[in-house]
């Protein structure tokens, strides 16, 4: 039986991985830390195999945050991993799985452009939330050694029911818009039930590195958008109409641009750093889409 202690109460894929060890693994057990005071300090994690690190802050509004807002983002998403890390290898847990994000690479393409990110490229930051989570990689894998290993796990947009971030707009656009742009982008992405898979094989596998978990399929956000409303019996008519204003704005730079960007430009990883030896993409995309939704 394998222990596995989740740091950080109520997250969305802390409470997933939870639901899905529950229902779906009958030799490993969960237990939720609640980080959000000191009292996390006297706990003892002696007796686990691995902790699972979700405790952090995502989805910055990069060009409003005050500076106490971005010391904020260094506090939790780095220094709390750190200390909570130091923590468990002092208590003897051999194994530490911490959820990082593509966004250590920085934004993506621009519009019309495409940013495929390989084994081999560097990590580069664009803002303050991504140097957090890269500043804390950099954390762990300076504790690690024969008794301590550590998982970085670099996922990209994560889905699925109940999630946040930019999931929810792309469904309200789904739910109101007649028309939406035929932007020809690609976006690796990840549901939500083939990451806890993954989590679950990490765990299960003794695992140590850095791995890139993401779909099978890359997706165009407007096939996105387009799938979600199929399954509210809605058909979005996507057209390139919009093109010449989209490429505009991403052009003038600035908050618009940026949006524009995000919502239409490419990033992806290379398919092959995201193989496994054991098949964790259990969902596809219809499927998950239908999952989400319903």
């Amino acid at each position: 039986m394998k222990k596995v202690l989740i740091t950080g109460a109520n997250s969305y894929i802390g409470t997933s991985f939870e639901n899905w060890v529950k229902g779906k693994c009958t030799d490993i057990v969960t237990e939720t830390l609640n980080m959000r005071d000191d009292a996390w300090r006297q706990k003892d994690f002696g007796g686990y195999d691995a902790v699972f690190h979700v405790a952090g802050i995502a989805h910055a509004d990069v060009g409003k945050a005050s500076e106490e807002e971005k010391k904020q983002y260094y506090r939790v998403n780095t220094e709390l991993t750190a200390e909570c890390a130091a923590k468990a290898k002092k208590d003897g847990v051999s194994r530490f799985i911490f959820m990082s994000s593509i966004i250590v690479y920085g934004e993506s393409a621009g519009i019309g452009k495409q940013k495929i990110i390989t084994a081999d490229t560097i990590p580069s930051p664009a803002n303050f939330y991504g140097d957090s989570k890269l500043k804390a990689e950099e954390k762990l894998i300076s504790l690690q050694d024969e008794g301590f290993r550590v998982v970085i796990l670099r996922p990209p947009m994560i889905y699925g029911k109940g999630s946040k971030g930019n999931y929810p707009l792309l469904a309200k656009m789904a739910a109101k818009l007649p028309f939406f742009p035929r932007e020809n982008n690609q976006r690796s992405m990840l549901y939500i039930g083939n990451l806890c898979k993954f989590v679950e094989l990490m765990i299960r596998n003794e695992e140590q590195g850095i791995f890139y978990p993401q779909n099978r399929e890359y997706v165009r956000t407007a096939d996105m958008v387009a799938a979600i409303a199929k399954e509210h019996g809605r058909k979005i008519h996507l057209t390139g109409l919009f093109h010449p204003a989209i490429l505009l704005l991403g052009k003038l730079g600035g908050k618009p641009g940026e949006l524009a960007d995000k919502a239409f430009g490419s990033l992806v990883y290379e398919k092959k750093i995201s193989e496994y030896k054991e098949e964790y993409r259990v969902y596809g995309f219809e499927e998950s889409i239908h999952l989400t939704e319903n």
